[in-house]
């Protein structure tokens, strides 16, 4: 029989890649999303798809016979995040622990928690290790809360759990539709548009960047691989790249001519994001597309959207 696996947020950037790659390996996958930020369209018509909240007891049947649950369902725009933080903990802690409880209830062997760099906000050492963390922002807080339940119930209830923090994760589904998009899929859809890319602040914030191909790797190794039980990981590239440098990489890509207009500085955004890569590369991963090859990729997923009017970024 095929293990059964269990995605939240599965319409969404990571999740429906998540989802296609997992199907791809043989596995059956379940998934949950609202559909608030994600689109169905987005999800593999093969997988079991559920219309539901994760703060909501309709999820609990969801997770019988499920081997291992990814939660990955979040409200990650920090903007949303800062404008309402009530909502940011009910959904990143509140839903967590929901989650969780579902899990723990249906004995799910395995639960993979979807955590953040922004956890790093506060350290200012470069490449940051995963021993080290101090959230400083409303969206780095309250996923920091729903990690902090993961770890109790790791400790009380003997769940098997293991946390993966995200640094920035680009490529193809990328979510654009945020009220400020992230900026790889931002400056693409503007250039494809013809219309100016927007940069916040002076542009030498320094990010890592890792493509969503990668990422879903170390889920997969993380997910076999009994090594990884009950430990944090970085999922990063190990290289940084300043905005500025990510608006060279894109125009040199797509040959516009357009120059970037530049708008003031977002609050409670760190300056640099470095991750070392020890402890995952110890489990045999490394990333292997390089900005250049994910840009272009990514790209080449957006272009024929825009072209069709499928895809269109708001004037900032």
């Amino acid at each position: 029989m095929r293990k059964r696996i269990v995605v939240t947020g599965v319409a969404g950037f990571v999740g429906s890649n998540l989802a296609t790659l997992l199907l791809h390996k043989g596995y059956s996958v379940v998934g949950l999303d609202n559909l608030s930020t994600g689109t169905s369209e987005n999800v593999d018509h093969r997988v079991e798809f559920h219309k539901a909240d994760i703060c909501g007891p309709e999820i609990y049947p969801l997770f019988e016979g499920a081997d291992a649950v990814f939660h990955l369902a979040a409200k990650t725009s920090l903007v949303d995040c800062l404008n309402n933080p009530l909502e940011a903990a009910t959904v990143n802690v509140v839903g967590t622990l929901n989650v969780l409880e579902a899990a723990r209830t249906a004995k799910v062997r395995k639960f993979v928690y979807a955590d953040t760099s922004a956890e790093y906000e506060g350290i200012y050492v470069f490449p940051t290790p995963e021993e080290h963390i101090r959230p400083i922002g409303v969206y780095a807080a309250s996923k920091h809360g729903g990690a902090a339940f993961c770890e109790s119930y790791r400790d009380l209830y003997r769940m098997n759990v293991t946390i993966m923090r995200y640094f920035n994760v680009y490529g193809p589904a990328q979510d654009w539709r945020r009220v400020i998009p992230p900026v790889m899929s931002s400056f693409i859809i503007r250039m494809l548009q013809g219309e100016r890319p927007v940069i916040y602040g002076t542009g030498e914030k320094r990010r890592d960047y890792i493509y969503v191909d990668d990422v879903n790797d170390l889920h997969l190794v993380i997910l076999e691989d009994q090594r990884a039980d009950g430990r944090v990981f970085n999922a990063g590239s190990g290289v940084n790249y300043s905005v500025n440098e990510v608006y060279q990489a894109v125009e040199g890509l797509l040959r516009t001519g357009l120059q970037p207009i530049h708008r003031p500085d977002l609050p409670g955004e760190a300056q640099n994001t470095l991750a070392d890569l020890t402890a995952s590369k110890s489990l045999g991963w490394k990333p292997l597309v390089d900005l250049g090859e994910g840009l272009g990729r990514t790209i080449e997923y957006l272009k024929s959207r825009v072209q069709q009017g499928n895809i269109r970024v708001v004037s900032a």
